[in-house]
């Protein structure tokens, strides 16, 4: 009995002096770092069995370089922010690890409190590979003085958004938005359509042709102007300043504006509908690198349910204005909502949202989407020959 009582006293000592589980974490929230920081010190301080070490590592893409770099090397970290059309890729290429075992152990009424079109994205091929947290959307920013003087409201339909822009372009291009795939999906979806089409690019029907003419009309009309991704900032600083009174961004750039707007404080809306009110949300997926350990993955899973604590949640919706991922959250978000008169609805186009294609090819084809609508927008070539161009580069009939 001594000895067993010994023996367990021992145990007990080793296991109380042994050093807490390193959780290596990149991820791209270069302008929230502090407070992710922050966020990996309180869980730190929370428990003794896990220290979790962000670094942050560069925008998506600088992201996803760094990371295939790292994995050729062996020195990848635990824990990952993959950027949702990147993240099907990463489960292609089997880098990352199953977390069955760890989604088995949440409460029922957690997994049923998420939005199931963001729950349901890290699902793949019936298996668990991505954990939801940044989560937003597109969205529609405008001049609310430009709007006023016009007599105009923010548009409801993509029908009346044409109408809009051109009564707000006499003398300038009302509405500037980046010729990317993410807003462009937007425009397709509310059309009732979608990029893809089973595991094939879907760039040449109805629906993808009739958005990107629309796009096309707005620009020749002298009512839009396009921009390239690399574009970003000069087009958020030319909205800001006046230039243009419409934008298309990210729900997460609402924090840019506001800090760049020092000429007026933007006004927002759900994006347009048309045949149906659909938008595809955006963010990233957290995930494990194969390589793990067993205790590096429970503590990774053990950093992003604190992430999900209802607190946690709040705190970074009203930092960065990204959207949460957990329906009873919103209860705690009315004071936030309540602080600027546009923020409720938009927030609540998680009830219409839908997910961006999961397919390993799409973070290519996407390019070729973005190459097509620059081409359509800038008059180099129809919308219908640019989408047929960039279907046959994705290797689709």
């Amino acid at each position: 009995m001594r000895r067993a009582a010994a023996t367990l006293a021992l145990a007990l000592a080793v296991t109380a002096g042994a050093a807490p589980v390193t959780v290596t974490f990149w991820h791209s929230m270069e302008g929230v770092r502090d407070l992710v920081q922050r966020f990996a010190d309180e869980f730190n301080r929370s428990q003794n069995q896990y220290r979790v070490v962000p670094t942050s590592v560069g925008n998506y893409r600088q992201a996803q370089e760094k990371l295939q770099g790292a994995l050729k090397a062996g020195n990848a970290p635990v824990l990952f922010q993959a950027e949702l059309t990147y993240f099907p890729q990463l489960v292609a290429e089997g880098r990352l690890v199953n977390l069955d075992q760890y989604e088995a152990k949440l409460d029922a009424d957690l997994r049923r409190d998420f939005y199931p079109a963001v729950w349901n994205y890290g699902d793949y091929g019936g298996k668990r590979y991505g954990l939801p947290w940044n989560v937003s959307t597109p969205v529609l920013f405008y001049n609310i003085g430009a709007f006023k003087k016009a007599g105009v409201n923010a548009p409801r339909t993509w029908t009346e958004f044409e109408v809009t822009a051109r009564k707000l372009s006499s003398g300038r291009r009302a509405f500037v938005f980046g010729a990317d795939a993410w807003t462009f999906e937007q425009l397709v979806a509310a059309r009732g359509g979608s990029v893809v089409r089973g595991d094939q690019p879907n760039f040449t029907s109805a629906e993808v042709v009739a958005a990107l003419e629309s796009l096309v009309r707005l620009t020749q009309a002298g009512a839009a102007q396009p921009r390239t991704l690399s574009d970003g900032t000069r087009a958020a600083v030319d909205f800001v300043r006046g230039q243009h009174v419409i934008a298309a961004a990210s729900i997460a750039n609402w924090t840019d504006f506001d800090r760049l707007g020092f000429l007026f404080r933007p006004g927002a809306a759900p994006m347009p509908c048309e045949k149906v009110c659909a938008v595809p949300f955006g963010g990233a997926q957290l995930v494990v690198l194969q390589g793990a350990s067993a205790p590096e993955q429970a503590g990774a899973f053990a950093f992003w349910r604190y992430l999900m604590d209802g607190d946690t949640l709040k705190r970074w919706v009203e930092r960065t204005a990204y959207m949460t991922p957990r329906r009873s959250v919103q209860a705690q978000l009315q004071t936030y909502y309540a602080q600027n008169p546009y923020r409720k609805a938009v927030f609540a186009q998680l009830d219409d949202a839908v997910p961006r294609p999961r397919l390993p090819e799409y973070a290519q084809w996407q390019r070729y989407l973005e190459d097509a609508i620059l081409k359509a927008t800038s008059g180099k070539a129809t919308a219908r020959a640019a989408l047929e161009e960039a279907q046959r580069r994705a290797g689709g009939s």
